[in-house]
């Protein structure tokens, strides 16, 4: 065994290593500022890295340019559907309280106006908080469209259009994703659930596709608020993949409620006419509808993977579809530097609680 040509005296590896090591502006980039976003970053900062996370400008509905630090659960999702729902309840409670000796008036007046006011308000309050918790764990807030143009850089596209690249030695994905409409005749004339929490008015009659937690909420919600409400789904009871017995007793609770259910039914077209919108079934039955909500959980990420594979000179992520990826059983996925997670990508194992059952 031949001796080395050169001895190395103490510390000198370590140093000529430490010399040729990548230098960055950051250990962690994190693109989207929701729940798991938002999470990873403060996580990643508590243990000494040096982290930013980027997000686009606050709106409550998401969009291509706008979103909001804080996601879709506090802007668009959990928090203001619950504001939403509490405002529901109170019909009924009204007509117990007559029974438990309460006189009240016959008419009792909504205001939907100011409910969404109070809701929006909430939601920008929490909007603050999560940039403050950001804030104080150290990270590096960037507003604008984050977008992967090498594996170890960054490009993001402010408000007023500039630009500015940042390296970074790990890229977390965390962009989530947004409903989207089914593609029919006239889905244009429909909303989704982002649309369904900022209404400027409160629907008189609600047409609802889909049979997932999703629909059956929004429909619970403008019924107890005295709107009609209607809902189509394919299958023969709401809420595909709880317990059946549970589904039956919901279904029966909704026409209960004077929610009136279709099962086995979908909506084919959507056309505009004088009366509102005019909605036509797959049997050829048509309901005339003033909002028609689809609650479908057809999901598109907010990151497009066609991104990746065009900025990475030639380095492949295999994904199933140009929008989705696959993830493990905790919804992370990785390739090198680069990991998503939640509901970036759902072609998996699983569900996410987002995720409604058609």
């Amino acid at each position: 065994m031949s001796l080395p040509r050169k001895m190395l005296i103490d510390g000198e590896q370590e140093t000529a290593a430490a010399a040729v090591e990548k230098k960055y502006d950051f250990d962690l980039f994190v693109i989207g500022a929701g729940s798991g976003g938002v999470r990873a970053a403060r996580t990643s900062a508590g243990f000494g890295a040096k982290v930013a996370i980027c997000e686009l400008p606050f709106h409550p509905i998401s969009s291509e340019v706008i979103g909001g630090v804080g996601g879709t659960c506090v802007i668009r999702g959990c928090v203001p559907k619950k504001i939403l729902v509490y405002g529901a309840q109170f019909q009924g409670e009204f007509e117990d309280a007559r029974n438990f000796g309460w006189e009240l008036s016959d008419q009792i007046d909504f205001n939907w106006k100011k409910l969404l006011h109070n809701k929006t308000q909430e939601i920008v309050r929490l909007n603050g908080v999560y940039k403050r918790l950001l804030s104080n764990a150290g990270v590096t807030m960037i507003e604008g469209e984050g977008k992967i143009v090498r594996a170890d850089r960054v490009e993001v596209t402010q408000p007023d259009g500039t630009k500015q690249q940042y390296s970074t030695k790990h890229i977390l994905i965390a962009t989530g994703s947004r409903a989207t409409r089914v593609n029919i005749p006239g889905q244009e004339l429909a909303i989704t659930s982002d649309e369904a929490l900022s209404l400027d008015e409160l629907p008189k009659h609600v047409v609802v596709l889909g049979g997932g937690y999703i629909a059956v909420e929004f429909a619970s919600i403008w019924r107890g608020m005295g709107a009609k409400v209607d809902v189509l789904y394919r299958k023969e009871l709401p809420l595909r993949g709880f317990d059946d017995e549970m589904r039956a007793v919901v279904a029966r609770n909704l026409e209960g409620r004077g929610i009136n259910l279709h099962p086995g039914k979908n909506i084919v077209e959507l056309s505009k006419t004088e009366e509102g919108i005019r909605v036509l079934m797959d049997n050829g039955d048509v309901i005339m509808a003033d909002t028609v909500l689809f609650a479908t959980a057809d999901v598109k990420h907010g990151y497009p993977m066609r991104h990746l594979t065009q900025s990475l000179h030639g380095q492949t992520i295999h994904t199933p579809s140009a929008w989705a990826c696959r993830v493990d059983l905790v919804l992370w996925w990785r390739w090198e530097g680069i990991a998503g997670s939640g509901l970036l990508g759902m072609s998996g194992h699983g569900w996410s609680t987002e995720v409604g059952a058609k």
